[in-house]
């Protein structure tokens, strides 16, 4: 009876020892998701795609310290609704037993690419563009693809050493552009706040080869305007294809605090009139310098991932998706506060954190000089999208941001405080 009782403990105790003795390791896995039929595309007003430029993956990355497992998801689509990460997360932790803290799916934005599930939040803003019903077959083919990419890395992870780096590019500018009776216009503005960091996450085997290379920058996929009916990863996807060619290794382009952001060339209706090819070097050979400037790689990694929510309330006027009810609750004063999904990866001496929204950059930027930690990523578009993520001073303007946002001028001080104590708080 005792060694009946005894086996479970031996059975985990020499699994948790081989799981330490493993160390650091990793594993990426790419797949390619451009439809075969014509998509409604998605970021602006509704139109069908007649063929394609460039194709369009979704990229996954696993990560390992012998203890905690993380997965990163990059799909080269414009956004999709909390509901859908919901889904996919639930497969995830039932399909391969990871958590929803450790698995996040971001988007780069791209605004030339098929739409993803239902509108959901897009609706309640957007409900023009909506008058079709979204095409099933292609979710299911984005999500099941998404699931087996991330068991196919996390059954081949293999040892890895990992490093970071930063950089600077000048490919995007503030797009608040402001009139000399103070209206706003999307449009361009050189004297506008932007965040021009590039983040780098270098993650190669024991020989110094390159696995994968994650590269975290903010700018909106819209050098294509909504006269392209091209399917296109637009400036993040030519620049991610365009570093896989002169590294040989999977990269993924994580898009950062771009609510207010553009890029220099925007809203133009082909490939050649937007200069789509030139971001090859205004992006991705400055990502390619600081990538040459990391330092020596470590097998030494230790990965923690958080959580929290943050509560700010809902604008009034506005009715919220039934199906995303459970992102929202009434206080005590009657009011709807929505319940904003924080994620934070630790990963030794950098902190990654995430949001499902459009953040404006001035928001990112703060809470980067206000974390004790050497550095501070932003990683946007991440596990859903609730809309823009303004600044009061923003929403106090107006203009098209704020109206396709369902947060208050208290949104900006609400996740600033939270985000911020819990980075003070976490080294």
């Amino acid at each position: 009876m005792l060694n009946t009782m005894l086996k479970p403990v031996i059975a985990a105790m020499i699994i948790a020892a081989s799981a330490q003795a493993a160390g650091f390791r990793a594993a990426a896995v790419k797949v390619d998701i451009t439809p075969k039929t014509p998509q409604w595309l998605l970021g602006y007003n509704a139109r069908q795609s007649t063929g394609v430029h460039d194709p369009i993956y979704t990229r996954v990355i696993a990560l390992s310290d012998g203890h905690t497992q993380f997965v990163l998801a990059v799909s080269d689509i414009c956004l999709f609704s909390p509901g859908v990460y919901d889904d996919v997360a639930a497969e995830l932790q039932r399909t391969a037993g990871i958590p929803r803290s450790q698995f996040w799916w971001s988007v780069t934005h791209t605004h030339s690419a098929p739409e993803v599930g239902p509108p959901a939040m897009s609706k309640v803003f957007l409900a023009n563009r909506f008058d079709h019903e979204w095409d099933r077959d292609y979710t299911r083919q984005v999500t099941s693809s998404l699931v087996q990419a991330a068991q196919r890395a996390l059954t081949t992870l293999e040892p890895a050493r990992l490093q970071f780096g930063v950089g600077m590019a000048l490919a995007n500018i503030n797009r608040r552009a402001k009139d000399v009776d103070g209206k706003v216009t999307l449009g361009l503005n050189p004297d506008g706040p932007a965040d021009r960091q590039i983040g780098l996450i270098r993650i190669e085997r024991p020989d110094g080869s390159l696995l994968a290379l994650i590269a975290n920058y903010a700018i909106h996929g819209t050098v294509l305007s909504g006269d392209n009916k091209l399917i296109s990863g637009d400036a993040p996807g030519i620049v991610a294809a365009y570093l896989e060619q002169k590294l040989s290794a999977t990269v993924l382009f994580i898009n950062g605090a771009a609510g207010n952001l553009a890029p220099i060339y925007s809203v133009y209706p082909t490939p050649n009139a937007g200069h789509l090819n030139q971001f090859r070097v205004l992006l991705g050979d400055k990502i390619l310098q600081a990538y040459n400037a990391i330092p020596k790689a470590t097998d030494d990694v230790t990965l923690r991932a958080a959580e929290m929510t943050v509560e700010t309330p809902l604008r009034s006027g506005l009715v919220w998706p039934p199906e995303l009810a459970s992102y929202t609750r009434v206080d005590s004063a009657g009011r709807t506060l929505i319940k904003l999904p924080i994620r934070f990866l630790e990963i030794n001496d950098t902190i990654i954190w995430s949001a499902p929204v459009e953040l404006f950059c001035e928001i990112a930027i703060q809470a980067r000089n206000a974390s004790p930690f050497a550095r501070t990523f932003y990683f946007g578009y991440t596990n859903g999208w609730f809309g823009y993520f303004p600044t009061a001073q923003a929403i106090a303007e107006g203009g098209y941001e704020p109206n396709t946002s369902p947060f208050t001028e208290a949104a900006e001080r609400d996740i600033t405080e939270k985000v911020t104590t819990w980075l003070q708080g976490a080294k």
